[in-house]
């Protein structure tokens, strides 16, 4: 498996982007290549600094980088140099099989539907992001790669996010649920609601609306959103489990009996907190688009980023992008019956 890791991607690039790197080289024996995507003679520097060397690592020159504020399509098109576009060019080319990211977002979907296409039947690729509840974990997609969607981008997020359940999580039948302010069909906006009615008549196994205060209570395995939704439940959830952590060290720590007690429940402390770390997780998928490509979170860790390589090299494994075009090749045929008009 080879990996084109965008080196300058991310708040502590390219410090944690290559010593996560180094992480991923020394657990992983199935990468065969891990390119390193940046400044030449900084990564050099980075790996001197680590006292690292492997014959797996390649060292891909590129000049430029795309800044958090920059405007993603016109960074894309005008930084032709920038990592994240020689990055994608990678795999574009065959040279790699998949790309992760932790920089700008937006750029790295613009980089990749600009250079590698939309599969077939997709009109917007969408990220799909794992969360977990008390029993199990679910997909939420949209997480960020479409702030608007029409109802027919939310099917398509639907038919992704369930290949990429069944694959990624075993799931042999995954329930998919469409994020809205009211469990009843008339609740939502224009575009959830025509959403639903086209869900309902699908393939899909639906189960209807779900709401905020049911996400982590009882989810389905799949739960649709636009992108603008779907990033800001996303960002509150890591602020949330971030916060109700520190609110408990605070408070067990007041006195000595407290002390004893959060002793004594260390390890149930440090199961929920793995749970609930997103660098456990790694990087996200952008599915829909033709090519693996993982999108870490900005501030990644080593520890992020060695599992964002992690999983890349299990979306490789799993081949979902013949099984998208499969299942939405099918839904378009069976829509396609449906408005047929009969002689």
């Amino acid at each position: 498996m080879r990996i084109a890791l965008d080196a300058m991607g991310g708040d502590y690039a390219p410090k944690n982007t290559i010593e996560g790197a180094v992480l991923a080289l020394k657990e992983y024996s199935r990468i065969e290549k891990l390119y390193l995507v940046g400044d030449a003679a900084t990564a050099e520097n980075e790996l001197k600094r680590l006292n690292f060397s492997d014959p797996r690592v390649e060292i891909c020159h590129a000049s430029q980088v795309v800044s958090m504020k920059e405007s993603a399509a016109k960074a894309v098109r005008h930084k032709k140099d920038a990592s994240i576009c020689r990055a994608v060019d990678l795999v574009k080319n065959g040279s790699a099989d998949a790309v992760v990211s932790a920089g700008h977002t937006g750029a790295a979907v613009a980089a990749s539907v600009l250079k590698l296409r939309t599969l077939k039947g997709i009109e917007r690729p969408a990220v799909a992001c794992l969360l977990p509840t008390e029993s199990k974990v679910f997909v939420l997609i949209d997480a960020g790669a479409n702030p608007d969607s029409n109802p027919q981008n939310l099917v398509q997020f639907a038919i992704m996010g369930s290949v990429f359940s069944a694959q990624a999580l075993g799931y042999s039948n995954p329930s998919v649920a469409l994020m809205s302010i009211g469990e009843e069909d008339t609740k939502g906006n224009d575009v959830t609601k025509e959403a639903f009615k086209l869900l309902k008549t699908s393939a899909l196994n639906f189960r209807g609306n779900i709401e905020g205060h049911d996400l982590f209570e009882d989810p389905a395995e799949v739960v649709v959103c636009d992108g603008f939704t779907g990033n800001v439940v996303l960002k509150t959830s890591e602020a949330i489990a971030h916060a109700i952590f520190s609110w408990l060290k605070h408070e067990l720590f007041k006195n000595s009996i407290r002390k004893l007690g959060a002793k004594l429940a260390e390890g149930a402390f440090k199961s929920i907190r793995k749970k609930t770390n997103y660098e456990e997780y790694g990087g996200m998928p952008l599915l829909g688009v033709n090519g693996v490509c993982i999108i870490a979170h900005g501030a990644s860790s080593p520890l992020a980023i060695k599992n964002a390589v992690r999983a890349a090299t299990e979306s490789i494994k799993q081949q979902i992008n013949p099984q998208i075009l499969r299942e939405v090749q099918r839904y378009n045929e069976k829509s396609a019956l449906a408005t047929t008009p009969v002689p």
